[in-house]
């Protein structure tokens, strides 16, 4: 990949979108992430007003802190980039209260923490709406188009995806060109929606590498054509891709035939 050619190619889009759109800046929530890291990075470039956010629940110190410190980098470096902190702890609390939340029910975790991301999203477009600002996802492509990796209305839900044609290892290049810190690109990916240090690859059961792989070969072949770890990788893939249709594919519309109108 000519990683250069395509950040200067990422940062003209993101600048003629905007023009386009009449919306006066961009707003990004930043988890201490490799994703949200060069996103944020990126639409600083264009020189526009930019808000990053960040927004805990019941977040590890360790991602707190690389989040504050990134932005702290980029708010150093660029002028047109101002931070703010949002503490949702509490407001997850009180909703998690207020839902009376049974735990005997074995999707609750799951639940809980999609409605994590989508407090997070209700957030963003607050602030979005306050300053004309545009929402820019986060998510590359394994996530987004492979395996379903996000939550719907969470940080699904957003106006522009920047790096969405990019694959995981691709975001690390740009990562690696940009001088983002090496404390986030060493870090292990996470969707830091538990409160827990669990890793991405402990729940998909693979790596972002592995994924990629069966991503690139899942059309033209069936898991039989492997063996080993590689037929296990292609089955998590293809298992975890069906799941997702719902996420991936536009919303169903029940269209009425014109007879009956």
């Amino acid at each position: 990949m000519k990683t250069q050619e395509v950040i200067s190619y990422i940062i003209e889009w993101l600048n003629d979108y905007i023009k386009n759109s009449g919306m006066k800046g961009f707003v990004v929530g930043v988890s201490g992430g490799i994703d949200s890291a060069v996103v944020s990075t990126l639409v600083a470039a264009t020189g526009k007003p930019v808000l990053l956010l960040e927004m805990p629940i019941h977040q590890p110190i360790e991602q707190v802190s690389r989040a504050r410190e990134h932005m702290d980098f980029l708010k150093n470096k660029f002028s047109n980039v101002l931070t703010k902190r949002v503490d949702l702890t509490n407001s997850f609390d009180v909703l998690t209260e207020a839902l009376e939340v049974d735990e005997c029910n074995t999707n609750t975790n799951l639940s809980l923490a999609n409605t994590r991301s989508r407090l997070r999203m209700t957030t963003l477009y607050y602030y979005a709406g306050l300053y004309n600002f545009l929402v820019c996802g986060t998510g590359n492509k394994i996530e987004d188009f492979g395996v379903g990796f996000f939550t719907k209305y969470g940080d699904g839900g957003v106006d522009i995806s920047p790096i969405a044609d990019l694959l995981k290892s691709q975001v690390f290049e740009l990562a690696k060109e940009m001088g983002i810190s090496q404390e986030i690109q060493k870090a292990k990916p996470t969707d830091g929606l538990w409160g827990d240090d669990r890793s991405d690859e402990d729940q998909l059961g693979a790596t972002y590498p592995e994924l990629e792989w069966a991503m690139s070969v899942h059309k033209n072949h069936v898991s039989s054509d492997f063996s080993g770890r590689q037929k296990e990788v292609f089955e998590i893939y293809e298992r975890l891709n069906k799941a997702a249709q719902h996420k991936i594919k536009p919303i169903p519309i029940c269209i009425i035939p014109k007879e009956l109108m």
